[in-house]
Protein backbone atom coordinates (compact mmCIF):
# COMPACT_ATOMS: atom_id res chain seq x y z
CA UNK A 1 0.00 0.00 0.00
CA UNK A 2 2.83 2.43 0.91
CA UNK A 3 4.60 1.99 -2.43
CA UNK A 4 2.19 3.41 -4.33
CA UNK A 5 2.21 6.90 -2.82
CA UNK A 6 3.91 9.51 -5.28
CA UNK A 7 2.44 12.18 -4.37
CA UNK A 8 1.97 14.30 -1.13
CA UNK A 9 -0.19 17.74 -0.62
CA UNK A 10 0.26 19.73 2.14
CA UNK A 11 -1.87 22.49 3.92
CA UNK A 12 0.37 25.38 5.42
CA UNK A 13 -0.68 27.05 8.60
CA UNK A 14 -0.49 25.07 11.39
CA UNK A 15 1.41 22.03 9.15
CA UNK A 16 4.44 23.62 7.05
CA UNK A 17 4.08 27.25 9.13
CA UNK A 18 4.12 27.86 12.89
CA UNK A 19 1.48 30.59 12.69
CA UNK A 20 -0.84 30.21 14.95
CA UNK A 21 0.43 33.04 17.58
CA UNK A 22 0.73 35.05 14.65
CA UNK A 23 -2.77 34.39 13.64
CA UNK A 24 -3.82 34.12 17.19
CA UNK A 25 -2.41 38.12 17.97
CA UNK A 26 -4.26 39.44 14.64
CA UNK A 27 -7.57 37.88 15.45
CA UNK A 28 -7.32 39.71 19.00
CA UNK A 29 -6.15 42.83 17.99
CA UNK A 30 -8.96 42.41 15.04
CA UNK A 31 -11.59 41.79 18.10
CA UNK A 32 -10.74 44.27 20.47
CA UNK A 33 -10.33 47.06 17.64
CA UNK A 34 -13.39 46.24 16.13
CA UNK A 35 -16.16 44.56 18.66
CA UNK A 36 -14.30 46.00 21.63
CA UNK A 37 -13.86 42.82 23.32
CA UNK A 38 -11.68 39.05 22.47
CA UNK A 39 -14.26 36.39 22.45
CA UNK A 40 -12.51 33.14 22.94
CA UNK A 41 -9.25 32.42 20.97
CA UNK A 42 -11.18 28.64 20.55
CA UNK A 43 -14.09 30.29 18.16
CA UNK A 44 -11.10 31.60 16.38
CA UNK A 45 -9.33 28.38 15.74
CA UNK A 46 -12.80 26.28 15.11
CA UNK A 47 -12.73 28.15 11.86
CA UNK A 48 -8.42 27.29 10.86
CA UNK A 49 -7.87 26.23 8.02
CA UNK A 50 -10.63 28.21 5.92
CA UNK A 51 -10.44 31.62 4.34
CA UNK A 52 -10.23 34.86 6.65
CA UNK A 53 -13.39 36.37 4.85
CA UNK A 54 -15.43 33.08 5.92
CA UNK A 55 -14.13 32.35 9.31
CA UNK A 56 -14.86 36.65 9.59
CA UNK A 57 -18.42 36.06 8.84
CA UNK A 58 -19.05 34.41 12.16
CA UNK A 59 -17.89 37.65 14.27
CA UNK A 60 -18.82 40.90 11.67
CA UNK A 61 -22.45 41.90 12.19
CA UNK A 62 -22.91 43.89 8.69
CA UNK A 63 -21.08 43.90 5.46
CA UNK A 64 -19.14 47.18 6.57
CA UNK A 65 -17.98 45.56 9.75
CA UNK A 66 -16.92 42.80 8.02
CA UNK A 67 -14.27 44.80 5.50
CA UNK A 68 -12.89 46.68 8.60
CA UNK A 69 -12.35 43.49 10.26
CA UNK A 70 -10.70 41.96 7.26
CA UNK A 71 -8.65 45.16 7.05
CA UNK A 72 -7.46 45.35 9.98
CA UNK A 73 -6.31 41.56 10.42
CA UNK A 74 -4.50 41.62 7.17
CA UNK A 75 -2.61 44.94 8.21
CA UNK A 76 -1.50 43.65 11.57
CA UNK A 77 -0.39 40.13 10.22
CA UNK A 78 1.66 41.82 7.53
CA UNK A 79 3.34 44.37 9.20
CA UNK A 80 4.18 41.66 12.59
CA UNK A 81 4.88 38.15 10.04
CA UNK A 82 8.44 38.08 9.52
CA UNK A 83 9.02 38.38 12.94
CA UNK A 84 6.03 35.96 14.38
CA UNK A 85 5.94 33.22 11.90
CA UNK A 86 8.38 30.09 12.98
CA UNK A 87 9.08 26.67 11.39
CA UNK A 88 8.25 23.81 12.91
CA UNK A 89 11.44 20.88 13.13
CA UNK A 90 11.74 18.46 11.04
CA UNK A 91 9.78 19.95 8.05
CA UNK A 92 12.80 21.08 6.21
CA UNK A 93 14.64 17.67 6.68
CA UNK A 94 11.22 16.31 5.35
CA UNK A 95 10.74 18.29 2.49
CA UNK A 96 14.42 17.71 1.42
CA UNK A 97 14.12 13.49 1.32
CA UNK A 98 10.31 14.05 -0.35
CA UNK A 99 12.57 15.99 -3.18
CA UNK A 100 15.29 12.99 -3.33
CA UNK A 101 12.62 10.78 -3.58
CA UNK A 102 10.86 12.62 -6.63
CA UNK A 103 7.88 12.55 -5.01
CA UNK A 104 5.26 14.97 -6.68
CA UNK A 105 4.52 17.91 -3.99
CA UNK A 106 1.41 20.42 -3.68
CA UNK A 107 0.83 23.53 -1.51
CA UNK A 108 -2.94 23.18 -0.85
CA UNK A 109 -4.33 26.13 1.34
CA UNK A 110 -6.53 28.79 2.53
CA UNK A 111 -4.32 31.59 2.53
CA UNK A 112 -3.89 33.85 -0.73
CA UNK A 113 -1.09 33.41 -3.31
CA UNK A 114 1.13 36.39 -1.66
CA UNK A 115 0.73 35.46 1.49
CA UNK A 116 1.95 31.65 1.15
CA UNK A 117 4.90 33.23 -1.36
CA UNK A 118 6.11 35.46 1.60
CA UNK A 119 5.56 32.70 4.19
CA UNK A 120 7.94 30.46 1.92
CA UNK A 121 10.24 33.17 1.78
CA UNK A 122 10.88 33.66 5.28
CA UNK A 123 10.71 30.13 5.95
CA UNK A 124 13.20 28.84 3.09
CA UNK A 125 10.33 26.59 0.87
CA UNK A 126 11.01 28.41 -2.05
CA UNK A 127 11.08 26.31 -5.06
CA UNK A 128 9.90 23.15 -3.82
CA UNK A 129 6.41 22.52 -4.35
CA UNK A 130 5.56 21.81 -8.34
CA UNK A 131 1.72 23.33 -7.21
CA UNK A 132 0.20 25.98 -5.01
CA UNK A 133 -3.27 26.10 -4.85
CA UNK A 134 -4.64 28.94 -2.77
CA UNK A 135 -6.81 30.25 -1.80
CA UNK A 136 -7.47 33.13 -4.54
CA UNK A 137 -7.26 29.78 -6.85
CA UNK A 138 -10.38 28.02 -6.27
CA UNK A 139 -14.77 29.26 -6.04
CA UNK A 140 -14.58 26.78 -3.09
CA UNK A 141 -11.96 26.12 -0.69
CA UNK A 142 -11.80 23.48 1.84
CA UNK A 143 -13.47 21.47 3.84
CA UNK A 144 -15.04 21.57 0.13
CA UNK A 145 -12.17 18.83 -2.16
CA UNK A 146 -12.08 21.55 -4.92
CA UNK A 147 -8.36 22.63 -3.90
CA UNK A 148 -7.27 19.17 -3.35
CA UNK A 149 -8.74 18.07 -6.96
CA UNK A 150 -7.44 20.73 -8.66
CA UNK A 151 -3.85 20.25 -7.09
CA UNK A 152 -4.33 16.23 -8.51
CA UNK A 153 -5.23 17.43 -11.90
CA UNK A 154 -2.02 19.89 -12.08
CA UNK A 155 0.30 17.60 -10.83
CA UNK A 156 -1.37 14.61 -12.94
CA UNK A 157 -1.73 12.52 -9.45
CA UNK A 158 -4.32 10.08 -9.10
CA UNK A 159 -6.50 10.25 -5.56
CA UNK A 160 -5.48 6.79 -5.00
CA UNK A 161 -1.82 7.75 -5.07
CA UNK A 162 -1.96 10.70 -2.97
CA UNK A 163 -1.96 11.51 0.99
CA UNK A 164 -2.76 15.19 1.90
CA UNK A 165 -0.71 16.39 5.30
CA UNK A 166 -2.63 18.85 7.12
CA UNK A 167 -3.58 19.99 10.77
CA UNK A 168 -7.51 20.51 10.91
CA UNK A 169 -10.35 18.85 10.45
CA UNK A 170 -11.20 20.77 7.33
CA UNK A 171 -8.11 19.36 5.55
CA UNK A 172 -8.95 16.12 6.84
CA UNK A 173 -12.57 16.37 5.19
CA UNK A 174 -11.36 17.88 2.40
CA UNK A 175 -8.96 15.21 1.43
CA UNK A 176 -11.38 12.53 2.24
CA UNK A 177 -13.98 14.05 0.00
CA UNK A 178 -11.55 13.98 -2.88
CA UNK A 179 -10.84 10.51 -2.62
CA UNK A 180 -7.35 10.64 -1.03
CA UNK A 181 -5.82 9.47 2.23
CA UNK A 182 -5.32 11.64 4.90
CA UNK A 183 -2.57 12.31 7.48
CA UNK A 184 -2.94 14.08 10.43
CA UNK A 185 -0.40 16.78 11.99
CA UNK A 186 -0.02 16.09 15.01
CA UNK A 187 2.21 19.23 16.06
CA UNK A 188 -0.18 21.91 14.84
CA UNK A 189 -2.84 23.48 17.09
CA UNK A 190 -5.88 20.96 16.80
CA UNK A 191 -5.66 18.46 19.50
CA UNK A 192 -6.35 14.52 18.72
CA UNK A 193 -9.36 14.75 19.91
CA UNK A 194 -10.53 17.36 17.40
CA UNK A 195 -9.24 15.49 14.86
CA UNK A 196 -10.45 12.03 15.66
CA UNK A 197 -13.92 13.13 14.55
CA UNK A 198 -12.95 12.94 10.82
CA UNK A 199 -11.20 9.50 11.04
CA UNK A 200 -7.35 10.86 9.29
CA UNK A 201 -6.36 8.21 7.86
CA UNK A 202 -3.15 8.11 9.82
CA UNK A 203 -1.49 10.16 12.27
CA UNK A 204 2.01 12.02 12.39
CA UNK A 205 3.72 12.79 15.77
CA UNK A 206 6.81 14.52 13.93
CA UNK A 207 7.40 15.44 10.32
CA UNK A 208 9.62 12.27 9.86
CA UNK A 209 6.71 9.67 10.44
CA UNK A 210 5.51 10.65 7.11
CA UNK A 211 8.52 8.76 5.53
CA UNK A 212 7.11 5.63 7.02
CA UNK A 213 3.79 5.56 4.83
CA UNK A 214 6.12 6.17 1.39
Amino acid sequence: MSESIDTVLFDLDGTLADSVELILAAYRHTMQRCLGHVPPDELWLAGLGTPLTTQLHDFASDAEQHELMRVTFRDFSNEHHDEMLGSYSGISELLAELQNRQIKLALVTSKHRVSSLRAFRVLGLMGIFEVLVCADNVERHKPDPMPVHQALEQLGSEPTRAIFVGDSPHDMVSGRRAGVRTAAACWGPFSRTHLEPTAPDHWLQEPADLLDLL
